[in-house]
């Protein structure tokens, strides 16, 4: 089906529509949003004019479900931005995704495709790149950013 995912923020709330081609990927993080698994975690990395990253309950930014799937994403695919796509480390193949995601707050990222896309903020965009301005020179938040909850809505 068609699914649109809302992240309830301290900052405010955005959406995101759900990419359909993203295969096992978009199944997975649409079952960990549904299950509540980004409930009450905070936005660990931010990177101001980029980046703004979640998804690890354990505030290392090693954390995950436990398992990765593997989505290539388009050759030559653009990271513009309002896309939202998953982390990985560098190690990883292409495409591997667990459960960290990012959403980038510019349109000239300059990332390779190498990151498994899962959607695009239709809704909110103000909210992202509000939060894209609250890093530090480490990449941390300079205030906490909490997600309070994560709805799925199917259409």
């Amino acid at each position: 089906g068609d699914y649109s995912v809302v992240f309830k923020t301290n900052c405010g709330s955005f959406t995101f529509d759900v990419d359909e081609e993203a295969g096992l990927t978009a199944a997975s993080f649409v079952q960990l949003a549904d299950s509540g698994f980004y409930r009450n975690t905070i936005f660990h990395r931010i990177v101001t004019n980029f980046v703004i990253q979640g998804g690890d309950p354990t505030q290392t930014q090693a954390g995950g479900p436990g398992y990765s799937t593997v989505d290539p994403p388009p050759a030559n695919f653009h990271y513009g931005s309002g896309t939202v796509a998953m982390a990985k480390t560098g190690a990883e193949p292409i495409g591997t995704a667990g459960s960290q995601f990012f959403v980038l707050t510019t349109d000239e990222s300059g990332l390779p495709a190498e990151y498994a896309v899962v959607g695009k903020v239709t809704k909110g965009i103000d909210v992202v790149e509000l939060i894209g301005t609250l890093g530090d020179v480490l990449e941390r938040p300079t205030q906490p950013v909490v997600i309070s909850s994560v709805t799925v809505v199917e259409s």
